[in-house]
């Protein structure tokens, strides 16, 4: 044998090695079937990756200063070569890895992937998911311009409503009263460095944990027949991975990131929003008292999501999408429910009912805070009541439908304050 040919099967071999450090040599056949994960763990990823690789390339032109952060962004797009692209491709696979992380997430509790073994593997989803928000979120301010400094300024706000250290949180995270230089070096610095470094640690830990409990989480019904990894799961990892990288080149082609005119603090804009992840809680602001809206709710919803593997389960459907073929339905009806309510108590809220109008001799922090919270509570209280006695649902199906019921929700009131809040932040008909 030629030096040549050893040389070359030494590289197959090293890189042989390599997929069998992130794969077991030999896998169970249904744990790749496509419509079981649907990649969406690979591509999150993958998408982090490109983040880093585009960050780094962004790094060497960009200035974490007001004055020189918005002309260092048109620099990059109309000096450099491919700087436009390599910046529409970060702002691109930033959004997809918010959103692909979402998925993850619901793909997980939707295929029973977070009982006993794997309810720390939850967690560490969870603060991965944060982790994941903060990263977009410490980025958004880094271009400086109009949408990005009031977007900052509205979502750091929302803090001011927790009490007792509310106010001392602002400062902390602005650098100040108000968004300056402080704030943006600030925000440079855990973008590019101390989210980035835990976002690495948390998610080295996460597949670790992932091939501990033998990979992904299978009907107990599944076929034992093994299978090489490789190639029977790298092909379908690296079409995957070659698709979404096609639709990102794409969308950075013809689509690019926005940018406004440079920030002016004393120009605010009609509506101020906050960034898109968060426009669910800003829509909520419109409506319940802002201790409730900013701070009670979205910390008891988190609750919810942190110790739903810990509830006590008398079944345990893992593997399946849905649990069962009554989940399925309870899911649907769910959705459709929580679409349909959020929508109704938005309008009802708009144009039908003034709590404070209503009450108007209680303090706002009752009747709109407290007396609509109760009334929500017991709305909800009642849904799934019903839904267990009349489709005698277990622990299990009673938990996928509530999920799938405020998920719904939150989904709304997102995409209401996102498309359908206008001037004023009041609601407009965009079509």
């Amino acid at each position: 044998m030629g030096d040549q040919e050893k040389a070359l099967k030494g590289k197959k071999g090293r890189a042989r090695n390599l997929i069998l450090h992130l794969h077991p040599p030999r896998i169970r056949k249904d744990s790749i079937r496509y419509t079981l994960t649907f990649g969406l763990g690979g591509m999150a990823a993958l998408l982090f990756l490109i983040q880093i690789l585009t960050g780094i390339l962004l790094r060497f032109n960009y200035v974490p200063t007001p004055g020189e952060a918005y002309d260092s962004i048109l620099g990059l797009k109309s000096n450099l070569i491919f700087g436009n692209l390599v910046r529409n491709l970060h702002h691109w696979s930033g959004i997809f890895f918010v959103f692909i992380t979402f998925l993850h997430l619901l793909r997980t509790f939707y295929t029973g992937a977070f009982y006993r073994e794997r309810r720390w593997n939850w967690i560490i989803g969870l603060c991965l998911m944060v982790l994941v928000i903060l990263s977009n979120f410490t980025g958004y301010l880094l271009p400086w311009d109009q949408l990005a400094y009031w977007a900052v300024t509205v979502s750091t706000a929302m803090l001011h409503y927790i009490p007792f250290v509310g106010d001392q949180m602002v400062s902390s995270i602005r650098g100040g009263t108000d968004v300056n230089s402080s704030t943006l070096l600030l925000f440079y610095n855990f973008h590019t460095a101390v989210l980035p470094i835990t976002l690495i640690i948390l998610m080295s830990f996460h597949f670790w944990r992932v091939r501990k409990n033998k990979g992904v989480v299978l009907p107990e019904d599944a076929s034992e027949e093994l299978v090489p990894a490789d190639p029977d799961l790298v092909s379908k990892e690296l079409v995957v991975s070659l698709v979404l990288i096609a639709t990102l080149l794409l969308l950075s082609i013809f689509s690019n990131a926005p940018l406004l005119e440079r920030a002016n603090p004393a120009n605010s804009p009609n509506p101020a929003k906050a960034a898109w992840y968060f426009m669910g809680v800003q829509e909520l602001l419109l409506h319940l008292h802002p201790f409730f809206a900013a701070l009670l709710i979205p910390s008891a919803f988190f609750l919810f999501l942190t110790y739903l593997p810990f509830f006590r389960y008398k079944e345990q459907y893992r593997g399946r999408w849905f649990m069962t073929e009554k989940g399925r339905k309870l899911a649907l009806y769910a959705l459709i429910a929580g679409i349909l309510f959020t929508m109704a108590g938005i309008l009802a809220d708009e144009y039908l009912v003034n709590m404070e109008a209503v009450f108007p001799h209680l303090a706002p922090a009752i009747s709109n805070g407290l007396i609509p919270l109760v009334l929500l509570f017991a709305i909800i209280t009642g849904i799934v009541y019903m839904v267990r006695k009349r489709y005698r649902a277990d622990k299990s199906e009673v938990i996928l439908f509530l999920f799938t019921f405020l998920m719904a929700g939150y989904t709304v009131m997102t995409l209401v304050g996102i498309f359908f809040r206008g001037p004023g932040m009041k609601l407009v008909w965009i079509f």
